[in-house]
């Protein structure tokens, strides 16, 4: 498929490190879930008509810090959706960290806004709380995009010695966790910084990073760790594509393939990029990410619009 120029991302380095030169994102605002809780959602309206993606970001990070360069190009064909997923930025703060009830929230989204069926864009922890998504309702999720997504941690005797170990602790400093969790949360102003001067990027990013605490963390890694999704991927249903980290070190290329291999008729989309190619690769991931978001759109039968047309 034919990817436009207008889906180029513009990278600007900061010595050995480049990353999109964006000067602001789109606002957001806070939403209550019904008896769930509170969290911070950006909801950018694309063509009139478009189908609405869900964008789940990863561990340690915000809705805005993994996906802010991809949303311009997105936005030209989707309505995009993204928020602050528990215990991370201004996300939900609950008094266990669980992904089933990541998954549940969003539906829970989905409802708040209206949106029947939307595609489940997942980047790492993201994918695994799409998968669960559409494991635990397979009638509202109209489709997956599963990006650097593993759908089991625990596989060779070092992953498991880790994992283990790292619950174990975990466990034990569960409720000092979730109280230094909150307290932390509470301190963050009510909503994030959208816009910055130019060179502020840096300043911004490391703001939104540092919106997640430490010691939610501790408690999110282990139970990512516990997740296992071999013996139901088969059985998925939604049209799915898997987009592949291919100098990925964090989740191994080969896990990748197999999740990929494992989902009924997913397709398979590779980008040169590492584990944090989402921002660091966005050059390379964004066309890729876009591709992949229109294959599913048109298995469903709901072709992406532009905003030109």
């Amino acid at each position: 498929m034919a990817i436009p120029d207008r889906e180029a991302v513009t990278m600007r380095r900061f010595g050995r490190v480049a990353v999109p030169d964006i000067a602001e994102v789109p606002g957001g605002r806070s939403i209550d879930l019904p008896g769930r809780g509170r969290t911070y959602v950006v909801d950018i309206a694309g063509p009139e008509g478009a189908p609405a993606l869900i964008l789940l970001h990863g561990t340690a990070c915000t809705a805005y810090l993994t996906w802010f360069p991809a949303l311009t190009a997105l936005a030209q064909r989707f309505r995009v959706i993204l928020f602050d997923q528990r215990w991370h930025g201004r996300g939900i703060r609950s008094e266990r960290f669980r992904l089933d009830d990541c998954a549940d929230d969003v539906v829970a989204v989905a409802d708040a806004l209206d949106v029947a069926n939307p595609i489940c864009v997942g980047y790492s922890l993201g994918g695994v709380v799409a998968l669960l998504a559409a494991q635990r309702h397979p009638k509202r999720i109209g489709g997956l995009v599963l990006c650097a997504t593993p759908y089991r941690f625990q596989e060779k005797w070092r992953e498991r010695a880790f994992h283990r170990a790292w619950g174990a602790f975990a466990e034990s400093v569960r409720p000092h966790a979730f109280r230094r969790a909150r307290e932390y949360g509470e301190r963050l102003p009510e909503l994030p910084e959208h816009t910055w001067a130019p060179g502020g990027m840096q300043r911004w990013a490391m703001t939104e990073f540092r919106s997640t605490s430490g010691w939610a963390l501790t408690q999110i890694i282990a139970e990512v760790g516990r997740f296992d999704a071999s013996g139901w991927l088969a059985e998925l249903e939604p049209p799915t594509a898997v987009v592949i980290t291919t100098k990925d070190k964090a989740i191994p290329v080969y896990r990748q393939l197999e999740m990929a291999t494992m989902i009924p008729d997913a397709s398979i989309h590779l980008v040169k990029a590492g584990h944090a190619g989402c921002v660091f690769g966005a050059d390379l991931f964004v066309p890729v990410l876009v591709e992949a978001c229109e294959s599913v759109a048109a298995r469903l039968g709901a072709e992406p619009r532009s905003a030109a047309n």
